[in-house]
């Protein structure tokens, strides 16, 4: 199997301007890095398909083709588009809910990101300790984990069946 190193490096083009659109804040950007690396990835899996050949059809004489195609990477490239299609079609729904609410096309920090992050790296500081924090400014209470009822914090007692 040779391998066509235009189509090669017609993906690997593909694919990187993909993930450079795709780090921008603006969603139209975003829509085509997604779209980009989509068919940047079809092209890998033409490559991976091998050589063309005759259709795999059970008792079909084709002279033209001792070799028959392979119709796994046939079957993954349709798939893969149907994929990238809703996936196109979800942002686009994304796009136009923000447009509506917002008319930027740009994302911008959200404060409660901006409050995650500024969080210490202790373990204490970590994700299941959401629960304890202040409503109003989202920041750690000084109470930390102790919420909720103490019947959970308390061990199980077996009941005797007398």
């Amino acid at each position: 199997m040779e391998a066509n190193l235009f189509l090669l490096i017609a993906s690997g083009v593909l694919i990187a301007a993909g993930v450079y659109l795709m780090l921008d804040r603006a969603m139209t950007r975003m829509l085509l890095g997604v779209m980009l690396i989509g068919n940047g990835a079809n092209l890998l899996l033409l490559q991976a398909g091998g050589e063309a050949g005759a259709p795999p059809i059970v008792d079909r004489d084709s002279a033209a083709a001792e070799q028959s195609a392979d119709a796994l990477a046939q079957g993954m490239i349709l798939t893969a588009i149907v994929i990238s299609m809703a996936l196109v079609s979800f942002i686009l729904a994304l796009m136009y809910r923000q447009y509506r609410y917002r008319t930027d096309d740009v994302i911008e920090h959200d404060a409660e990101d901006q409050a995650i992050a500024a969080r210490p790296a202790t373990p204490a500081a970590a994700p299941d300790a959401d629960a304890s924090d202040d409503p109003e400014t989202g920041r750690m209470s000084s109470s930390g984990d102790a919420f909720g009822p103490r019947s959970f914090e308390s061990p199980v007692k077996e009941v005797d069946d007398e």
